[in-house]
């Protein structure tokens, strides 16, 4: 049988502790109980992504950031399309917006998706939730579920 796929959510790739935990914790854990991660920030070759970072403040860094930034999300959705199901990191003040679009992606298209959010402070607009209204909205009703253990994400994800 295939490995459950598994696009992976998250704000993590913008610093270099997140990457930390992201690449030496996060991935690790979810390959090493047989799943198989669809990473976006691997999407596009990160050698292309750097190189244009690595351009002169200027006009022609803007056009291609322009033109990256189509290519980016071109891929990221491709691999949307080919996931089994979606597991977004949901800490932070507020769900990052990325995130969020790929978790409202996601449901239109009818993935499970499961929410992780190890962070405890408080992000709901309510007493009733635990985030976003919408955000949560969209997990629970695509079947999934939002938790604080990433090995009961894990579980989720293989049982669901």
């Amino acid at each position: 049988m295939d490995k459950k796929k598994v696009y992976l959510a998250s704000p993590l790739g913008f610093n270099e502790i997140g990457r930390k935990f992201y690449y030496q914790e996060l991935i690790p854990m979810l390959e090493s109980s047989g799943l198989r991660v669809l990473d976006p920030w691997k999407s596009t070759p990160p050698a292309t992504i750097h190189s244009v970072q690595n351009m002169p403040y200027g006009q022609e860094k803007k056009e291609a950031w322009e033109k990256l930034n189509k290519e980016i999300g071109e891929n990221n959705r491709k691999y949307l399309d080919d996931c089994d199901c979606i597991l977004a990191v949901l800490d932070g003040i507020d769900v990052d917006s990325g995130t969020a679009s790929e978790i409202g992606y996601g449901f239109a298209v009818g993935k499970l998706i499961v929410g992780y959010r190890g962070d405890f402070r408080l992000s709901s607009d309510n007493e009733g939730s635990i985030v976003n209204i919408q955000v949560e909205y969209f997990i629970r009703k695509s079947g999934g579920d939002i938790v604080a253990d990433i090995g009961n994400a894990i579980e989720l994800i293989k049982t669901t």
